[in-house]
């Protein structure tokens, strides 16, 4: 085999290889670009689940939620239907109307040394607020059950 055939042979094979090297280079761009989003999915998706632990600290913590409180967290979640199942957008709904539920009892509340509105039923307020504050003082395990489908990295 002369030299001017191994030349024409080559010439020949460098165009699949390029092919092939320019298809592998673009199939690494693509794996990248997929990688990329599902981080970028998971970050969202991160930020709505530490957004639910947030709320639910503040209540555990003051033992209420200002509107202000709530309606920041409304705000800071919304994007959860776009990122989560349908479960998830029902459960930011239930924290945050039983948040509001339990605002709205603790404004109700007068203790003994407040005067107290006609019509009002002390015990009907505090057990509103006791039931509104327990079950939402016991969400962290839940919420962490429900969004740990959509934030497990392990696999």
């Amino acid at each position: 085999m002369t030299i001017s055939a191994m030349i024409e042979i080559s010439k020949a094979l460098l165009t699949p290889l390029i092919a092939i090297v320019t298809t592998y280079i673009a199939w690494q761009q693509w794996q990248t670009n997929r990688q990329k989003l599902k981080l970028d999915r998971y970050d969202r998706r991160l930020k709505v689940y530490e957004e639910v632990r947030k709320i639910l600290s503040i209540i555990l913590r003051d033992a209420t939620a200002s509107y202000e409180n709530l309606l920041e967290f409304r705000t800071s979640v919304s994007e959860a239907d776009f990122l989560f199942g349908p479960e998830i957008s029902e459960y930011i709904d239930t924290v945050y109307r039983r948040g509001v539920k339990l605002q709205y009892w603790s404004k109700e509340y007068r203790d003994s040394t407040q005067t107290t509105p006609p019509g009002y039923d002390h015990k009907k307020v505090v057990e509103g607020m006791h039931e509104e504050l327990t079950w939402l003082t016991q969400q962290f395990e839940p919420a962490k059950a429900k969004f740990k489908k959509y934030l497990d990295i392990s696999s």
